[in-house]
């Protein structure tokens, strides 16, 4: 049931721009996604990205390689990807439609093959790294807006008996990889309006984690309950803004 309200919901949103939303960023460490596929891409590089959403974020950032292939299970998001594609003629880049866990690629096919805020299936993953290929990923683990979570009492991973970035670190380890590199990532960001704030959590699923369904035309329906989301804006005005601590995670591995 998660798996089909998550495919409907994606498919709603149809893309993955934030743009709209007024909010800064303060990071307490250097990470940074794309500057480590940079780090280990060429100009001959073949780079899967998986959930790439609507290609936002492959298009404008990812470094420049001799391909790169961006996969999403919504076919609504790849078509907002190669609309947006139109505004990067030169971007070696090509959009599929494929199941993060059902990967429909050779074995040893690619150099780097990188994550952000998806699921992943680690021995698929690895089977389709070439001989010393990379693995990037960047997570949202189980304490991100955790006192958002709990005022709420519910949201992504909330009752889950272990953190996100556990699961994927033991994964990745019994997938066969023999040099992992894990990291926590704490962001505090400023959301300028209530409004801000807002359009987050309706776009993502820190609050439902995909668990809501409109019964009456069995469409995804965000619940935001007034009084708890007006006690966090309350709580959490600053001179910078509503904030909002995220916790993320990031592994680089290599085959």
């Amino acid at each position: 049931m998660e798996k089909r309200n998550e495919f409907k919901r994606y498919e709603e949103i149809g893309n993955w721009d934030f743009s709209n939303i007024k909010y800064t960023v303060e990071q307490e460490n250097s990470w940074d996604f794309y500057n480590e596929i940079a780090k280990y891409s060429n100009s001959n590089s073949l780079i899967l990205d998986l959930g790439t959403g609507g290609g936002e974020k492959a298009l404008s950032q990812m470094p420049d390689a001799g391909m790169i292939i961006a996969t999403d299970f919504s076919p609504k998001m790849i078509e907002t990807a190669n609309i947006n594609k139109k505004n990067y003629p030169n971007k070696h880049i090509k959009f599929v439609t494929m199941d993060n866990l059902n990967m429909k690629f050779p074995n040893d096919l690619f150099d780097i093959i990188s994550a952000r805020h998806t699921i992943i299936d680690a021995k698929q993953i690895y089977n389709c790294l070439a001989p010393s290929g990379v693995l990037i990923i960047e997570g949202v683990d189980k304490y991100d807006c955790w006192e958002l979570k709990e005022l709420f009492k519910r949201g992504q991973a909330y009752k889950d008996e272990i953190s996100i970035s556990q699961k994927d670190y033991d994964d990745i380890k019994n997938a066969g990889f023999s040099d992992i590199n894990i990291q926590e990532i704490i962001q505090y960001e400023y959301y300028q309006t209530e409004d801000d704030l807002l359009a987050l959590l309706l776009k993502t699923p820190i609050l439902d984690d995909f668990s809501e369904l409109d019964i009456s035309n069995n469409t995804h329906k965000t619940i935001i309950e007034d009084d708890l989301f007006n006690q966090y804006v309350n709580k959490h005005k600053t001179s910078k803004g509503i904030e909002l601590k995220r916790v993320l995670y990031a592994i680089i591995a290599k085959k």
